[in-house]
């Protein structure tokens, strides 16, 4: 798993994607790192280690929600990200904070899923095959036979069979058309949909599932989509249920990730009078989840004691010691994430593996069109986004997209259409496609 990389390993994986940060993507490194070694300690010592959850403070667009996305990508583990607004205390219209752990465990049973299906892969192609040759050469038919004609009729099938198979295995039948039995899929039911309802009408579909019987239609397909018809039939017939549901509530116990976003959205002094939505009451409802307690789905309890929390918040109108004292003292890491500066801008349109300016520029290949950035407006970019954020309101690294999309959009409209295909973008096209629009009476109009 990569919870084996090192801490340092695991950063240098972050900064291919995000700038800067450093403090962040270290807190995570450790607990990521953390949670391998208590797999290597004995039973007893592991059970008494508990996750040292984390909650990084900053403004929007600094990177948090991007370092837990990147991170999941990173982590081969069960991941959900979560906002805490979806929650509000019991008696009020909103999600039941237990979703977020049922949620969890349908990813780990995807995750193991996929891993099963990757180990039968070969048998699963090996049945295929066979289920095509009975396709392309049927087996006779039950009947009488001579004793003398039955050997011979056997024979010819078998090297007519084997003809087949040679020409299956060199692709050469890809357009002919089979005909094989494929179930039909029923419609979901959905009955409830009330708080704390989310897994009955789950339930309610696997009892109908059981009770009404499959039904399969006939369909005529090529054998190439045949084939990929077969294999998923096959791959599920292989695979154990039973262990995939063991295996997945295993993983999320040990190795879950919970990001939950928006956690100051949720914080806020104790209402005096009236209905305390979705502040001290989802608080009252997060904290056993995050304490540890066991939440029954429909594969099984599931226990959240070793379940890792990162939950992320601006803190703009309140602040972390807002929390209850009991949820605090659960997020005992806290890390600060920075405000984006003018040499942020400028390494995030040119350092990432997937930068924007990148972005932009194989997007108009496909049009054929060689869009090209200089040095200059590539600073000219980050000086607009910098100044933007530093007078209006400050939404950090996201100021770019609407930046870039400004400056490109005419090339983007006209791109099938240009007769130059070559086109450079430097600091006096930036200024040009931006510099109207910067003025505070249309800024409004044009800018997010």
């Amino acid at each position: 798993m990569a919870e084996a990389l090192t801490p340092r390993q695991i950063v240098a994986a972050l900064d291919k994607h995000i700038v800067g940060q450093g403090a962040a993507k270290k807190a995570v490194a450790v607990a990521i790192r953390n949670r391998w070694r208590r797999q290597q300690l004995p039973v007893e010592l592991r059970k008494a280690i508990t996750p040292k959850n984390i909650i990084l403070i900053g403004p929007t667009g600094v990177g948090k929600t991007e370092i837990a996305r990147r991170l999941a990508d990173l982590v081969e583990a069960p991941f959900v990200k979560v906002e805490a607004t979806k929650f509000t205390e019991v008696g009020y219209v909103g999600r039941d904070v237990e979703s977020m752990v049922r949620d969890l465990v349908e990813v780990a049973i995807g995750l193991v899923k996929r891993r099963q299906k990757d180990r039968v892969r070969e048998k699963a192609q090996e049945r295929v095959t066979e289920r095509l040759l009975d396709l392309l050469v049927p087996p006779p038919k039950s009947g009488p036979w001579e004793p003398e004609g039955e050997k011979e009729d056997a024979e010819k099938r078998g090297r007519t069979r084997e003809k087949f198979r040679e020409m299956l295995l060199a692709g050469e039948l890809e357009e002919r058309v089979v005909e094989l039995s494929v179930e039909q899929k029923s419609a979901p039911v959905q009955v409830f949909s009330s708080m704390g309802m989310e897994n009955m009408d789950v339930d309610l579909q696997s009892m109908f599932d059981r009770l009404i019987p499959k039904s399969n239609a006939p369909r005529q397909l090529p054998i190439g989509d045949a084939r990929k018809v077969l294999l998923e039939q096959e791959t599920e017939a292989l695979i154990d249920r039973a262990a995939v549901s063991e295996q997945a509530i295993e993983l999320v116990e040990n190795h879950g990730m919970i990001f939950l976003d928006e956690i100051d959205k949720v914080c806020g002094p104790q209402q005096s009078s009236g209905p305390d939505v979705s502040r001290q009451g989802v608080q009252r409802d997060l904290l056993p989840i995050v304490e540890g307690t066991t939440v029954n789905t429909k594969h099984g309890p599931v226990k959240t004691d070793h379940v890792l929390f990162i939950a992320a918040g601006a803190f703009h109108a309140s602040k972390p010691s807002d929390l209850m004292p009991e949820l605090q003292g659960r997020f005992p890491i806290r890390v600060e994430l920075i405000d984006l500066s003018r040499d942020d801008f400028l390494r995030i349109l040119t350092e990432p593996e997937h930068a924007l300016t990148k972005q932009y520029a194989e997007l108009l290949r496909t049009e054929g069109i060689d869009l090209e950035f200089t040095r200059e407006g590539i600073e000219a970019l980050a000086d607009v986004a910098y100044e933007l954020n530093r007078t209006t309101q400050n939404i950090g690294a996201r100021r770019l997209h609407t930046i870039l999309e400004r400056v490109v959009e005419d090339i983007s409209f006209e791109g099938p259409d240009l007769a130059e295909k070559k086109v450079l973008v430097d600091g006096a096209i930036v200024r040009e496609k931006i510099g109207a629009i910067t003025k505070k009476e249309d800024l409004s109009k044009y800018m997010l």
